[in-house]
């Protein structure tokens, strides 16, 4: 059974950074998209960032120019490095695995981890 296992997380002051991490664990195949969500108390959960198979990216507006995501394929591994971290930035952090199998596509999604940024 495949599961994201994710890390990083924490308690950071404005400006600081933090760098997530999400590996998945067991046989996956066809991985197409590797996205990091946020979701902050009492709203809905948001894209932060996509990185397709190919490396192409896109970012929130929120997050541009301070947040870079990145994957390495070979260890079906996606990274987000966090910058100039504002309080805004406070939410539950997920990753998700969008994959295609025999033409059906499955979403997998890490367990989520706490970025908390105190002003």
């Amino acid at each position: 059974q495949v599961q994201l296992v994710e890390s990083g997380g924490g308690l950071v002051q404005a400006g600081g950074s933090l760098r997530l991490s999400c590996a998945a664990s067991g046989s996956i195949f066809n991985i197409n998209a590797m996205s990091w969500y946020r979701q902050a108390a009492g709203k809905q959960r948001e894209l932060v960032a996509v990185v397709t198979r190919g490396g192409s990216t896109n970012y929130a507006d929120s997050v541009k120019g301070r947040f870079i995501i990145s994957r390495d394929n070979a260890k079906n591994a996606v990274y987000l490095q966090m910058s100039s971290l504002k309080p805004e930035d406070t939410a539950v952090y997920y990753c998700n695995f969008a994959t295609t199998v025999f033409g059906r596509t499955y979403d997998y999604w890490g367990q989520g981890t706490q970025v908390t940024v105190s002003s």
